[in-house]
């Protein structure tokens, strides 16, 4: 459905470079990345609101690249929403529909069905001044979808609401877009949203796709340190082949700064200076020695560990940990029954090989 091929665009010290994107027909998808990494200014390139200089952009088999916005056929929600403060709410919504010209029966029609699926017939005759951020979301997403676009492109669209109206309003979205059979792009840089939304997504940083993929490749099969990092894997490990890989394809590293000697096993052939990395939410402690029998199947997939900080953060513990390696893990209260809690305290870190990831170069 949307196809970006070898896309460049400067503007001042920023540029989107070799841009190469494809967004299949009826699919969710999220740009993530940091302030400034170029989402907004892709957004803007797809909708034609910038003329880009090389590339590319294929909508349903036709290149728009060189044609206005209102030639390409989508509809676009920007960031502040951009509703007309001195009309009401029924005439921002069918402000689209009168500059085609429809008959009033037509606009009525239309507006009626797009503010019934929103469920916001009781904003009709408000002042658009008057509402809540909630509120001016989902008028400018009725203005949106009234003009039946196949292609919906969202700016921030939930950035400014607090978090319980951003789950609604997400889930909302995410419920349109299969009812209507929409092919979405939607802005953020917030994880959250995008798991609440995305069939895939793309990072961006400094005008450059990182890595494209699902949620979960993302956040646990990371092309680089970068996207580990944007993704919040805070435990990033430089690690050192130590001979070819086994008969099962693993291969041992030694890990931690100067290669402090500690070994694990990675899954793959991998060769040189390398990262590890190992999310919290999957590192696993033990408190006590294990058995004998347990340490000679397990034990070159473990680290011995004091606790530098135990931190409850509502629904999940938090251990920080120094040792070897510095470690952080993010365990559920059931999980970490009868851990320590005392500055100190020695715990074992079970790293087993499927719970570790090589990233590739940055």
């Amino acid at each position: 459905m949307i196809d970006v091929k070898q896309v460049n665009y400067g503007v001042g010290q920023f540029a989107l470079q070799q841009v190469d994107l494809h967004v299949g027909e009826g699919e969710y998808f999220v740009l993530l990345g940091p302030p400034g990494s170029g989402k907004t200014v892709l957004l803007e390139c797809l909708c034609g609101l910038r003329r880009i200089d090389s590339g590319r952009i294929v909508l349903g088999g036709r290149d728009v690249a060189q044609l206005e916005p209102r030639q390409r056929q989508i509809a676009y929600v920007p960031q502040d929403y951009a509703l007309f403060p001195h009309r009401s709410v029924d005439s921002n919504i069918a402000f689209g529909l009168r500059r085609q010209r429809l008959d009033k029966a037509e606009v009525k029609r239309r507006v009626d069905e797009v503010v019934e699926m929103l469920g916001i017939g009781s904003l009709l005759g408000r002042s658009v001044a008057a509402l809540s951020g909630g509120e001016k979301q989902r008028v400018a997403l009725a203005r949106a979808l009234v003009l039946r676009r196949k292609v919906l492109l969202l700016d921030e669209p939930v950035c400014a609401l607090d978090e319980a109206i951003r789950q609604e309003i997400c889930s909302q979205l995410r419920s349109l877009q299969r009812r209507l059979g929409l092919t979405a792009v939607h802005v953020s840089h917030n994880l959250e949203e995008a798991f609440l939304v995305a069939d895939r997504a793309a990072v961006l940083r400094d005008g450059r796709l990182q890595q494209v993929g699902t949620m979960s490749d993302l956040l646990r099969r990371p092309a680089n340190e970068f996207v580990a990092r944007f993704m919040r894997c805070e435990n990033i490990l430089p690690a050192r082949a130590i001979g070819p890989a086994d008969m099962e394809g693993q291969t041992t590293v030694a890990v931690g700064e100067g290669n402090a000697g500690v070994r694990l096993r990675v899954i793959g052939r991998c060769k040189g200076e390398l990262r590890v990395i190992v999310r919290p939410e999957n590192l696993r402690l033990l408190s006590t020695r294990p058995s004998a029998q347990w340490l000679a199947e397990h034990g070159e997939s473990t680290i011995r560990l004091r606790l530098a900080a135990r931190k409850d953060c509502g629904s999940y513990l938090r251990f920080e940990m120094t040792g070897p390696v510095r470690l952080t893990a993010h365990l559920s209260h059931s999980a970490a029954d009868g851990l320590p809690a005392d500055e100190g305290a020695e715990l074992l870190a079970w790293l087993p090989p499927e719970d570790l990831h090589v990233l590739g170069s940055q």
